[in-house]
């Protein structure tokens, strides 16, 4: 039987989304059969380009649109295309993948995807308290919905601090200057509010991790970063074996019965001590060295959509190493204008 398997998150820039990463994992899994079906957002997202990869892509409407403009246009893609699943993979659009996701399996259309209350429980403004509820070492951190309330952040922080954008990207602030220059700049792109998170010195480690919806982990890898970009995000890791790591990755999805991919951002600081930065609602963009180091969790993922049985992974190869790389993808102006005109190429 032959998957339609509709894919977001197709840009491959110095912040990469998922989609491509998601694709050559189950891809890499023949049982699978897939056909992909690519679901961008805008004309220059890359993996609309790479025919080696995706069967066809539409275009679909902004996240800001709404959930209502969203399903309208996925019920046409699907009476094209039959789509049996869809895996998105941007953390802004997951609220309205998550507000449709009945109305889809009505349709014949499967998802697996975070309920809405835990979704909205691990936000970046609301991850301390989630922290505390857990009995997991969360930094300190302060939410900003005003310019003028970061006078105030000198009586609880010290410096540097981290000022974080409400979906993505984060800066490092040395001076109250830097703080006014990065709250300006994440507000502008990503919304309110901005979060200020207390800056914790170590070494930065991730977890890749799929859960059930029932509190079992079908697999976790961690990773310790090695190389990074400008913007904190990992160019080259390492698998690694850390049981303090996977025991967290496994306390979280048992306690919030977490049903999807997740990636867990941790800083294990100079005492030795972890703590949890981030929980990314979604595969990271390094995920198929989860496939390269015996777990492939995105073709797991999407068995476990389909209603397969899938049993946890037992093991994985510490020591595999991905290294991300540029590369030049020559294609004809004609393809840009036909996802540009068409809304589909």
């Amino acid at each position: 039987m032959k998957l339609t398997i509709g894919v977001t998150g197709l840009n491959a820039t110095d912040n990469p989304g998922s989609g491509v990463p998601v694709i050559r994992a189950i891809r890499e899994d023949k049982s699978l059969n897939a056909r992909i079906i690519g679901l961008s957002y805008e004309n220059m997202e890359h993996g609309i380009y790479l025919k080696n990869l995706i069967d066809k892509t539409y275009h679909i409407p902004l996240p800001s649109s709404g959930s209502d403009t969203l399903l309208q246009r996925l019920a046409y893609i699907h009476s094209v295309e039959k789509l049996d699943i869809i895996i998105p993979n941007y953390d802004a659009e997951l609220p309205n993948f998550i507000k449709i996701k009945d109305q889809l399996t009505d349709e014949g259309i499967r998802t697996y995807l975070p309920d809405k209350e835990i979704f909205e429980a691990r936000h970046k403004n609301k991850l301390f308290e989630f922290g505390k509820k857990y009995g997991i070492k969360v930094p300190k951190s302060k939410t900003l919905f005003k310019v003028n309330e970061i006078t105030g952040l000198m009586s609880e922080f010290n410096f540097p601090m981290v000022v974080k954008g409400k979906f993505y990207e984060a800066y490092i602030a040395y001076t109250f200057e830097q703080v006014h220059t990065y709250y300006h700049k994440l507000a502008a792109k990503w919304g309110l509010p901005v979060i200020i998170q207390e800056f914790i010195a170590g070494n930065e480690y991730d977890v890749v991790a799929l859960g059930d919806g029932t509190g079992k982990t079908i697999g976790a890898i961690p990773m310790k970063k090695m190389v990074l970009t400008d913007k904190g995000k990992a160019w080259a890791g390492i698998t690694i074996n850390d049981k303090n790591i996977l025991s967290m990755a496994y306390k979280l999805i048992k306690a919030t019965k977490w049903k999807s991919g997740m990636e867990l951002e941790l800083m294990k600081s100079e005492k030795d001590e972890l703590y949890l930065i981030e929980i990314n609602p979604r595969f990271p963009a390094w995920v198929y060295l989860s496939a390269g180091a015996g777990q492939n969790l995105p073709a797991a993922l999407v068995k476990l959509a389909m209603g397969k049985k899938v049993k946890p992974f037992k093991k994985y190869k510490t020591g595999k190493m991905f290294v991300r790389y540029s590369m030049d993808n020559v294609c004809d102006i004609k393809d840009f204008e036909k996802i540009s005109t068409l809304g589909e190429y």
